[in-house]
């Protein structure tokens, strides 16, 4: 596949680098091959959990951006921190933060909060040096203040969210295998699924087969199949990333939104990503029946309306919905990364 050229890969990662962003010492103009397995595909050699509670890492902010627009439910925020190369990860692995501080309820330290990264392993500035986070501040809104309630705001994402660059924050993992890649076949279809920021994993990938002069970019044939379910437009996360990538590589990336408040499924109510998904159900499952992989990630409430709808779908066709997940499980094309 033909792979873009590093000057509008800059173009692109520009809208989350700082033009003050720290010199990490790799020019923009190097190939993205220097953090690549031999061969590129091997995962044997993933890292996990290279850094633990106990002995967690220490990371310092580039940037913190908002990066919904002002009609969005809710603040989401995309976090570039500097861990100078000393924090390998791949894409699909999270990140764990643990929010400076103590428990109200018996003064010990905070737990550790995980989160998927949200660039590749080249990170947005492609030295290798960073890794980005994608973060909605979790409030809560009470009736009878009529306000946010701050004694039940969530004290990692607001951490997150309120850091400026220089800020330190404390980090663990890598974890995770779960939500890899399976590059060994570069003609393997990824159909990947998100709520909300949850999104974060489909960046890194998008990034990898379509931003970045990677093998796994030159050598991607198959079709990877975005589809992103919000509640309006304001809130859709990387837009014009995704964009980017549907014009250049139409052909190989497809793009598919549902946005509850804006649209409506075939039975007139709501269209929540379990619906967009069943409008090409017929063209999914060809997919997965010639070894596609599937991902889900977001917000657990996600997959019981996932769940209904591939076993309503899998009645229709006369297949026993059990078996057809626990043959994909089996097969490794089952990928579920839930919060």
């Amino acid at each position: 596949m033909k792979v873009v050229l590093a000057a509008t890969l800059f173009a692109t990662a520009s809208a989350f680098v700082p033009s003050n962003a720290p010199k990490f010492g790799t020019s923009l103009n190097l190939k993205q091959d220097f953090l690549e397995y031999t061969p590129y595909h091997d995962h044997s050699q993933v890292k996990v959990n290279t850094y633990k509670n106990k002995a967690p890492f220490t990371g310092k902010v580039v940037s913190t951006k908002r990066i919904v627009g002002p009609q969005a439910t809710g603040e989401t925020c995309h976090i570039i921190i500097d861990h100078n190369g000393d924090f390998p990860y791949i894409e699909g692995q999270s990140w764990g933060v643990i929010p400076p501080g103590t428990r109200e309820k018996d003064g010990k330290p905070h737990a550790v909060r995980l989160y998927s990264i949200a660039s590749s392993r080249y990170g947005d500035d492609m030295t290798g040096k960073t890794g980005s986070l994608c973060v909605r501040r979790a409030t809560y809104w009470c009736p009878e203040l009529k306000a946010d309630d701050p004694a039940k705001k969530g004290i990692c994402s607001n951490f997150l969210c309120d850091t400026n660059p220089g800020d330190e924050i404390m980090m663990t993992g890598p974890a995770g295998k779960v939500m890899l890649m399976p590059e060994e076949d570069p003609t393997t279809d990824y159909i990947m699924v998100a709520t909300g920021t949850g999104i974060a994993p489909f960046r890194g990938f998008v990034r990898r087969l379509f931003f970045e002069d990677t093998p796994a970019a030159k050598a991607y044939k198959g079709q990877a199949w975005l589809f992103l379910g919000v509640a309006n437009s304001d809130a859709l996360l990387y837009d014009d990333e995704f964009q980017d990538a549907k014009s250049r590589y139409p052909d190989n990336f497809r793009l598919d939104y549902a946005l509850s408040r804006e649209q409506e499924n075939k039975k007139g109510g709501k269209m929540y990503i379990q619906d967009k998904v069943e409008e090409y159900a017929d063209e999914i499952f060809d997919k997965l029946d010639k070894g596609a992989h599937m991902y889900f990630c977001g917000l657990k409430g996600m997959m019981p309306g996932i769940q209904d709808m591939l076993k309503g779908v899998c009645e229709s066709k006369g297949i026993d919905y059990d078996e057809f997940i626990k043959g994909l499980k089996k097969s490794g094309q089952w990928h579920v990364e839930v919060y």
